[in-house]
């Protein structure tokens, strides 16, 4: 079993690794669009003090996070095998589909989409954690 924080990510909030390999199988935790120092990609702050947040933006840096943790593992986006999306309004989904279709097609992995009452940044529209399947190479 091997486990990963990455020091050049965000840090998970929580006692838990950014990705971990186990056997043939490599488990994503759940990833946002946040940077190391903590912003948000995808949310911007107008002069008026308000927010504006951009699903898109926000699903193009989960999905490239993903693929940068799983490189750590030697495995990369076509590894996946499976994912779960949490958006917190599903109005969102037309924009995330459509960035999520840039990323992968009907081949790709499977996925569940659900909406949940929030994520841990008011920021934050979307979370997504995945499975991957890259057998070890002795």
């Amino acid at each position: 079993m091997k486990s990963n924080v990455l020091k050049d990510k965000a840090q998970p909030l929580g006692h838990y690794p950014h990705v971990k390999r186990v056997g043939d199988f490599i488990y994503v935790s759940g990833t946002s669009s946040r940077r190391p120092d903590n912003t948000h990609i995808g949310a911007t702050k107008n002069a008026d003090g308000n927010w504006t947040l951009d699903i898109k933006l926000q699903t193009e840096a989960v999905i490239n996070n993903i693929i940068a943790l799983l490189s750590s593992m030697d495995a990369g986006k076509d590894d996946i095998i499976d994912i779960t999306t949490f958006l917190v309004d599903m109005k969102d989904f037309k924009g995330y589909n459509s960035v999520y279709g840039t990323f992968f097609d009907h081949t790709g992995p499977t996925r569940t989409t659900v909406a949940v009452h929030q994520l841990p940044h008011p920021n934050l529209l979307i979370e997504i954690k995945a499975v991957a399947y890259k057998p070890l190479v002795d």
